[in-house]
């Protein structure tokens, strides 16, 4: 969608939007100029994670999906064991990182406009404000939206779609690019289930599985603290496997 609505075009990255092509500008030049320029953004945002010994994981949905409800369970869960930080990405307002502060780490806001996902001129931007050399994780909850921030790579190590059992189960069929791209798929709100006719969580894992996707699919309720013991097992192991991939100097 991005390629076609103009929502590619950010505050992160407008000035590479308009700066003149040589030869002309084109609107597919330009489209393909503001990607390559996030990619190369994406890759040195990653080099600074992997210089801190930091893992970065991007969570991405629909809107009212639970990604700040999941997001505060989990910083009260691993806070003790972790030095934790969060980006928020909305295209108004700071109610996600005011209510990610009220938890006792740090949480700096995007502010998108009319931009529908992140870019990693943004999220770039935004980690000047964080303390990388003094974080363990940092979690970048994208704009619900299931389509464009499948499509920007940040810099981030692990990609988490969470789906709620509030949607339809035939969702990861609808957008697959964003499916595939995950590397864990968080079935969210399960508590809702015994309430709920018409969604069906093997059909919706069928669905992905048709992706040729084996990213792990965990049912969870936040607010239930249902099934949270595999999700939290998942970021440590994540914590370790980045780590033990990384030079020494960087997690000494």
């Amino acid at each position: 969608m991005c390629e076609t609505c103009g929502c590619n075009i950010t505050h992160g990255n407008v000035e590479l939007a308009y700066h003149p092509l040589e030869g002309g500008t084109t609107t597919v030049g330009a489209l393909n100029r503001l990607l390559a320029a996030n990619d190369r953004e994406a890759a040195h945002n990653r080099a600074h994670f992997d210089a801190h010994g930091v893992l970065a994981l991007n969570l991405m949905s629909a809107p009212g999906a639970g990604k700040t409800t999941l997001l505060e369970a989990t910083i009260d869960a691993l806070k003790a064991d972790f030095r934790i930080a969060v980006i928020e990405g909305d295209l108004e307002t700071e109610n996600d990182a005011v209510r990610i502060r009220a938890h006792g780490v740090p949480a700096r806001q995007i502010t998108t406009g009319s931009a529908c996902h992140l870019d990693a001129h943004m999220l770039h931007q935004a980690l000047h404000d964080l303390p990388l050399a003094e974080l363990d994780l940092l979690f970048i909850e994208n704009v619900g939206n299931l389509v464009c921030p499948a499509s920007f790579d940040l810099g981030q190590h692990r990609d988490i779609v969470l789906l709620s059992v509030t949607e339809g189960d035939d969702k990861p069929a609808k957008y697959p690019v964003m499916f595939r791209t995950a590397d864990l798929v968080l079935l969210t709100k399960v508590d809702f289930l015994p309430h709920l006719d018409d969604f069906d969580p093997v059909r919706a894992e069928r669905c992905l599985r048709e992706l040729a996707s084996d990213a792990p699919l965990y049912p969870v309720s936040a607010k239930k603290s249902i099934n949270m013991q595999s999700w939290l097992s998942w970021i440590r192991d994540e914590i370790i496997s980045v780590r033990q991939a990384l030079p020494q100097a960087a997690v000494a």
